[in-house]
């Protein structure tokens, strides 16, 4: 089955170049098939990418998806057209009287703020409440998910001594996590991140379980009861090469960065990298649609 997404998105072009099944608002409409309203918070600087990796991740699942995109209105991006923005996302204001299946709050490059300090917290605050009972599941991504630890269960964030930075390998902690249902006892995962959480921090909430971690990366996927809060500590959704151009960026900018670890062979940042990650990327978004999200949202989601 298809994603459905607006009719002009620039992600179309590129997914439909991939083989996968795109339908347009136009067509899908001629459909007597429900499909599933999934609404994506996007707080990253690089939109249409993020668009596109998200919307590629989600249509490669035999369900129809139909994706809205939701910014913040106190903050104002600066990578993107404001044409772009007008044309394909919405405000809180304009989404908060409906109802959703499924929400993925996106990460944020904006770690060594305090979450209170990050100018659009408090509207992150509001929708984060908003999400308890409009929202069937909602997934949490790399800062989105301290985020939503930090606003749900008060989990603090740390700072790295150094970046986190690369591919790294991860172990599933316990018999069949649904969420991870069909994935390797060791998979991989990439992480781009300065801070973290503790391990005993989250043992201490009751209704969260862990699923999976990495001795080098820490904590990486973690649920509550029925998958209603999912968050995922890393970032299984980047493309082939977004790590090697973040590398990039930051060493034409010299910043102090590293190569990133287990992505260019032999770490020799001159030869293409390796992807690793991609299978398990398209199993645990598949996995949430279907047993978060598909399998128990009503087809009246108002209820």
């Amino acid at each position: 089955m298809p994603i459905k997404i607006p009719n002009d998105l620039p992600a179309t072009a590129t997914l439909q170049s991939e083989n996968i099944f795109v339908m347009t608002e136009n067509r899908a409409t001629t459909q007597d098939i429900r499909p599933l309203e999934i609404l994506i918070l996007n707080l990253m600087p690089t939109k249409i990418e993020t668009e596109t990796q998200f919307s590629r991740l989600l249509g490669n699942t035999p369900l129809q998806v139909h994706l809205e995109f939701l910014q913040t209105k106190t903050h104002q991006a600066t990578h993107v057209s404001a044409e772009h923005l007008f044309t394909f996302y919405k405000t809180f204001d304009e989404v908060k009287k409906h109802y959703y299946d499924g929400m993925i709050i996106t990460g944020a490059p904006v770690e060594h703020m305090e979450f209170e300090e990050v100018s659009y917290w408090d509207e992150l605050c509001t929708i984060m409440e908003w999400s308890k009972t409009h929202i069937h599941s909602t997934l949490h991504i790399c800062w989105g998910a301290q985020a939503g630890l930090y606003y749900h269960y008060g989990v603090k964030k740390y700072p790295l001594p150094e970046k986190l930075f690369g591919v790294f390998p991860h172990k599933v902690e316990w018999k069949n996590p649904i969420l991870l249902r069909g994935f390797d006892d060791v998979f991989m995962a990439p992480h781009s991140r300065h801070t973290t959480i503790l391990r005993e921090d989250v043992e201490k909430i009751p209704g969260v379980k862990i699923a999976a971690s990495s001795e080098e990366a820490g904590l990486y996927a973690m649920f509550t009861a029925g998958g209603k809060q999912v968050f995922i500590t890393g970032h299984s959704e980047y493309d082939p090469d977004t790590l090697k151009r973040e590398y990039e960026r930051d060493k034409n900018l010299g910043k102090p960065i590293s190569v990133p670890k287990n992505y260019f062979p032999n770490d020799d940042d001159t030869q293409q990298p390796y992807v690793t990650w991609r299978g398990h990327a398209n199993l645990l978004f598949s996995n949430w649609l279907n047993y978060f999200v598909y399998q128990t949202t009503p087809y009246d989601f108002t209820k």
